[in-house]
């Protein structure tokens, strides 16, 4: 059996969600594997709250084990916390590259995150260019903004406005499948 680790925050989680086990994006893309007959096994190892700083310090524990894609949704959590995305960008860059050097075969794959056009400033500037560099330096697989189609509409999303509700993450796992899906040797 190969293994996908998911590796981010409370969106990977699925954070406030009554069954994440069931209801998360890693969770409906094990269905989607399933039902396709593929020997993935998908972990989500999603941490509320995380930073790419908090991230990196944890990584550690997943390295040690078979990992045959890496997919890394990490970042959002330091645009709100105001952190400079050059720090940002430092710590994924770590990530991948302490990944790289335990797994050499191992597929990667990046989620990114988008800030709205109405957002101004340099720092938001450079927070909407991470993500599409970090993918072109390392030749990751990309899925441009995770919260596509899902992002600013109410009845997605919990009353906090960030995290998805379960129809919202099967808006997500659909468009995630198509992008992780021609990984899947």
């Amino acid at each position: 059996m190969k293994r996908i680790l998911f590796f981010g925050n409370s969106l990977t989680a699925g954070y406030g969600l009554s069954n994440a086990h069931e209801q998360s994006f890693p969770s409906l893309t094990q269905q989607k594997i399933n039902e396709s007959g593929l020997q993935y096994e998908c972990i989500n190892a999603g941490v509320s709250g995380d930073t790419s700083a908090s991230g990196l310090a944890r990584l550690g524990l997943y390295l040690p084990n078979p990992m045959d894609i890496f997919v890394l949704e990490l970042g959002a959590n330091d645009m709100i916390r105001g952190i400079n995305p050059k720090t940002t960008e430092d710590n994924l860059q770590r990530i991948v590259d302490r990944v790289k050097a335990a797994h050499p075969e191992a597929q990667l794959m990046l989620l990114g995150m988008q800030l709205p056009l109405w957002v101004p400033g340099e720092r938001a500037a450079e927070f909407r260019m991470l993500y599409s560099n970090m993918a072109i330096k390392n030749q990751m697989t990309f899925v441009p903004f995770l919260l596509e189609g899902v992002a600013g509409i109410r009845h997605l999303n919990m009353h906090d406005g960030i995290h998805p509700l379960a129809e919202g993450y099967v808006i997500i796992a659909q468009k995630v499948w198509p992008v992780l899906k021609p990984l899947l040797r």
